[in-house]
């Protein structure tokens, strides 16, 4: 079992924190960069969608 941080839940994680997508800490292109920006961003997307219900 690899003890290697997952970068989806790592982008997930900033999102909760309120982190930018800016700061994606991984090399533009590489699979890692991929993975954190979807974490990011479902995390992000279901905050707006929440926010523009009033919720």
């Amino acid at each position: 079992m690899s003890t290697d941080p997952d970068p989806f839940e790592q982008g997930q994680r900033a999102a909760r924190e309120n982190i930018p997508a800016e700061a994606n800490p991984y090399q533009d292109g590489s699979e890692q960069h991929a993975l954190w920006a979807s974490g990011h961003e479902r995390i992000a997307t279901a905050r707006e969608a929440s926010e523009s219900e009033g919720t």
